[in-house]
């Protein structure tokens, strides 16, 4: 099959086109390479995809041109989209909330109404577990009333899952929206705790350490998450929605406890109080994805950080 995953030269992205090609499929990459990271990083991402010498092609362009999309989807018979292009992060998009809802709703909506003009039936949309903002039940379900988003990059999501549905309702497209918890892993994004920190206990200096450690996150591997999306390209929803986490909880404490061990250093606390804009907790009741997906996550936080520090120190000799 013709695959379009937007989004394609970035963390997730880049894992996902590799997926489907290694299943034989077809795999078109579209991505601005914008700077919210160091663009050199999602170049090397396409080099080591390019270098399977499969069907692979990068598109470099926007989602807010409409007009690159519809000659993109007017060019090629794509099969599935996999959306997973957007500005990311909670804490930068308190900074600039217009653009995020630019790019990841008006983005979107870009895509879908391209998709539907040409005859694309099929879209896996990326989701996050922001959307249950600060929820009082755990785990978190599906069936959760999701009105108390507390980030812009949450009420962006929140949109984006309501778009996905009304192109399933008004025009028939057949459309799964994923909620993922917390990735981690090979070529994660610099940005993301898990990195930074790995990357400034690596180099001695001072890890930036909000509230008192107990904020918890269900830190999910890569190749678990990807797992849930190549499950999703092989059915038929009309339309649905799924978590897919690791359905285990972490507290920032203990994560550094992970990193310091894994890197044989210790972290250099550097205290601060809770970010605006950060939830107590993430946690994912997986059992729907279970159900319907045959999902079924393995990979423990403690393998998935020694796996990630050898990534880790193999890009940073």
């Amino acid at each position: 099959m013709n695959f379009l995953v937007t989004g394609g030269a970035g963390f997730i992205g880049s894992h996902v086109c590799e997926r489907l090609l290694e299943a034989g499929h077809a795999v078109w990459a579209f991505d601005d390479l914008n700077p919210f990271y160091d663009p050199a990083l999602k170049r090397r991402n396409l080099r080591e995809i390019q270098a399977r010498a499969k069907p692979f092609q990068f598109v470099p362009g926007n989602l807010t041109d409409s007009t690159a999309l519809d000659e993109l989807l007017g060019g090629v018979r794509f099969d599935q989209i996999i959306h997973l292009a957007a500005r990311a992060g909670v804490r930068p998009s308190l900074d600039e909330p217009a653009l995020y809802q630019r790019v990841n709703v008006e983005g979107t909506v870009n895509l879908l109404e391209a998709a539907r003009r040409h005859g694309v039936k099929k879209l896996i949309l990326a989701s996050s577990s922001s959307v249950y903002g600060v929820n009082a039940q755990v785990p978190f379900r599906e069936s959760d009333p999701i009105f108390r988003a507390i980030s812009p990059y949450a009420a962006s999501k929140l949109a984006g899952e309501a778009l996905g549905h009304v192109y399933h309702h008004v025009y028939g497209l057949d459309v799964v929206m994923l909620r993922f918890f917390t990735v981690y892993g090979p070529r994660q994004r610099p940005d993301l705790a898990i990195h930074k920190f790995a990357r400034l206990i690596a180099a001695g200096r001072p890890v930036p350490f909000f509230g008192d450690g107990t904020t918890a996150r269900d830190y999910t591997y890569i190749t678990d998450t990807v797992d849930g999306v190549m499950a999703c390209t092989n059915k038929e929803f009309g339309f649905d929605l799924f978590n897919l986490g690791e359905s285990q909880t972490v507290t920032l404490s203990r994560l550094v406890e992970l990193l310091e061990a894994a890197l044989g250093q210790k972290a250099i606390l550097d205290r601060q109080p809770p970010q605006p804009g950060d939830v107590p907790i993430t946690y994912a009741d997986i059992s729907k994805a279970r159900e319907n997906l045959g999902y079924h996550p393995k990979v423990k936080i403690e393998e998935g950080i020694r796996r990630f520090v050898e990534w880790f120190r193999s890009v940073n000799h």
